[in-house]
């Protein structure tokens, strides 16, 4: 029964493949599993539905199934339905060994998802050729799979790595900004903590349902730190005054939300290419002294209009600077910056954003005292 292998062709390696046989008929079994066999398969065989499918379910479950169509108990139609079901086996190419002629017999069975059809009595060359194919099929799916799966790996990785260069990009602008200003210390990172923390808060609000999703907070938490970017355009004896500044000085400072901005436009029409998380960072760093009653700078906007990423920056940025020191006043203790926020709810600030803050006031004295600057006392707790 041997077949000289210049009659199938191909490259198939037969090594460790494995077939299963299911035939209710001893002289079938042998038949079949001696051909196989003498090709270099390991053959496993089953008499009956039920063994076949512990064989199938078994660890390494077989590369290929001839499954007989017509057998007592539970017959190959049942056999195959079952297989489909498990994950284990479903994607076990089968392919039906019957003595059924009539062509509905084998349209039924390829629509339950058999693979192949092989008609009794068996022709060897027949036989060893379609599993053969079949084989041939299956090993090019798992090559694809696998050669997928370390794509979508590498993609996993660029993007990990993208990821990174983007957020540290972001951070080494901000920490530049910030060597323009001894007073901030960690208000990146406190900010970044406390708009993270509002989002999330917010995220189920009717206000903000639309808006709030997973991503929208995730570039928002990321852009965050570059709120004050536009503090590099502002001379030092100006941005850091150790007293109030007086009218001229104001309207100069207030630029550095413009200024920002315009940076970030700038970089922008250099890369010649959108980038989400810079919209919203220039959303952040022009609208975040905007004010809900239109009182705030640059543009003078109000209320809905007032980007939401902005609002919520506007709430971190404020609360931060009154429990922590600056070049121009003391620490405000939290108690004192929980009455000051309350008092601005509907005019400097979103109510809405106001209301979350305030019912979650303790989360926020606790990134404060976690994240304050090094060498300073903590706060009594409100």
């Amino acid at each position: 029964m041997e077949v000289p292998e210049k009659a199938l062709g191909g490259l198939l390696q037969r090594t460790g493949l494995s077939i299963l046989v299911v035939d209710d008929v001893p002289e079938n079994l042998a038949a079949i599993g001696g051909l196989l066999r003498a090709q270099g398969y390991r053959v496993q065989a089953a008499a009956s539905g039920e063994v076949a499918l512990r064989y199938a379910r078994a660890t390494p479950p077989p590369d290929l199934i001839l499954l007989d169509v017509v057998m007592p108990g539970m017959d190959g139609y049942q056999v195959l339905e079952q297989l489909k079901q498990s994950p284990a086996t479903r994607d076990i190419p089968v392919i039906f060994l019957t003595a059924l002629g009539d062509a509905r017999d084998e349209e039924r069975g390829l629509e339950r998802g058999a693979t192949d059809y092989i008609t009794k009595p068996i022709r060897p060359p027949v036989v060893l050729a379609r599993v053969r194919t079949q084989l041939e099929a299956r090993q090019a799916r798992q090559l694809l799979s696998d050669q997928n799966a370390l794509l979508e790996a590498e993609v996993s990785r660029r993007m990990a790595e993208n990821e990174l260069i983007q957020e540290v990009s972001i951070l080494a602008l901000a920490r530049l900004a910030e060597t323009r200003d001894a007073d901030t210390g960690r208000h990146i990172q406190r900010t970044q903590s406390y708009v993270r923390l509002l989002a999330e808060l917010l995220r189920d609000h009717p206000r903000f349902a639309a808006v709030l999703d997973d991503e929208y907070i995730r570039v928002l938490t990321r852009s965050a730190p570059l709120h004050d970017i536009g503090k590099v355009g502002i001379p030092d004896h100006i941005l850091l005054k150790p007293a109030r500044l007086d009218a001229d000085e104001f309207e100069q400072m207030k630029a550095h939300a413009a200024l920002g901005a315009t940076a970030i436009e700038r970089a922008e029409d250099d890369l010649r290419h959108k980038v989400a998380f810079l919209a919203l960072a220039k959303q952040i760093t022009r609208s975040h002294h905007e004010k809900w009653d239109g009182s705030g700078y640059p543009d003078g906007l109000a209320g809905d209009d007032i980007p939401v990423a902005a609002r919520l920056m506007a709430l971190a940025d404020v609360f931060d600077a009154l429990v922590n020191v600056r070049c121009y006043k003391p620490a405000f203790s939290f108690e004192t910056a929980r009455t000051m926020i309350e008092a601005e709810r509907g005019r400097h600030f979103d109510p809405a954003a106001v209301d979350v803050f305030l019912a979650h006031y303790d989360a926020f004295v606790a990134i404060a005292d976690r994240l304050r600057d090094p060498g300073t006392a903590a706060l009594p707790a409100p």
